[in-house]
């Protein structure tokens, strides 16, 4: 006689499915970066466009190093879709039905502010940075010499960061609709948003410097701003307490009476 499935409570299915989504989520990451691996010298061409000069190498093993981190960059690229796809279907279960056939503009959008991220910090933030700081030594006589190591680790790191941070916006809409903030609570704290950002900006910005750190904080402010925009454009209103409706009163007794 089959022995009967053991049964499993709402918790333990709830980290079954987060389980699985990672392993399909992690899987698709992997298949990517084999696939993307080699066109690693065209992606690192296409790094390579801020900086008008020859990449060199110190070690044997750094330019393979470097290729495997481009590579790894690409993955994440091709793969989101489908990373997005599993955020999408994990958190279906607290969205209304109308809300749940949003997934493919969903996904779209989404997708839309990772590419635009990174295309952005390849193209405006990097150039920035890469000038400040060669300009700060050429002014000292100095020849600049970028490791193909460091040049590609240095822009992997602020490639990563705005294509995640340009998910804030949307993120915040749909925590949004599903009444887990409100743009009202937004606001309120957004002075400890500002050092937040100050302090994500500090830890995650490839140099120690002043300017790069601003380069990477004032984005992120500036994309919490717009957090809370969209949210209250696009975001549901909180429920209302049954306890706050009001009720109209038998006909000859002034006002309303609030439950």
């Amino acid at each position: 006689m089959a022995q009967a499935e053991p049964v499993r409570t709402p918790l333990q299915r709830h980290i079954y499915s987060v389980k699985r989504r990672l392993y399909w989520s992690g899987a698709t990451f992997l298949a990517a970066c084999l696939v993307t691996f080699p066109y690693a010298d065209h992606m690192i061409a296409w790094l390579k466009k801020p900086y008008p000069q020859d990449l060199i190498f110190y070690a044997p093993t750094e330019a393979i190093l470097a290729s495997i981190k481009v590579a790894l960059l690409g993955g994440l690229v091709l793969a989101m879709p489908v990373i997005l796809y599993h955020i999408w279907k994990f958190l279906e279960p607290a969205l209304l039905p109308g809300e749940q056939r949003l997934i493919i503009p969903f996904l779209m959008v989404a997708f839309g502010f990772f590419a635009l991220g990174v295309v952005f910090a390849n193209f405006v933030v990097v150039p920035l940075s890469l000038q400040f700081m060669l300009q700060f030594g050429i002014d000292r006589s100095l020849v600049p010499q970028l490791g193909v190591g460091f040049y590609v680790d240095f822009n992997v790191k602020f490639l990563l960061v705005f294509g995640l941070a340009f998910e804030l916006p949307l993120a915040i809409t749909l925590l949004s609709r599903l009444r887990m903030i409100t743009p009202e609570q937004l606001s309120h704290y957004r002075r400890y948003a500002i050092v937040i950002n100050l302090i994500i900006a500090g830890i995650l910005t490839p140099t120690t410097d002043l300017f790069n750190l601003l380069l990477m904080a004032v984005p992120l402010i500036l994309l919490y701003e717009i957090g809370i925009l969209s949210a209250k454009m696009f975001g549901r209103p909180p429920a209302r307490n049954v306890m706050d409706i009001e009720v109209d009163l038998p006909a000859g007794t002034a006002g309303k009476r609030v439950l």
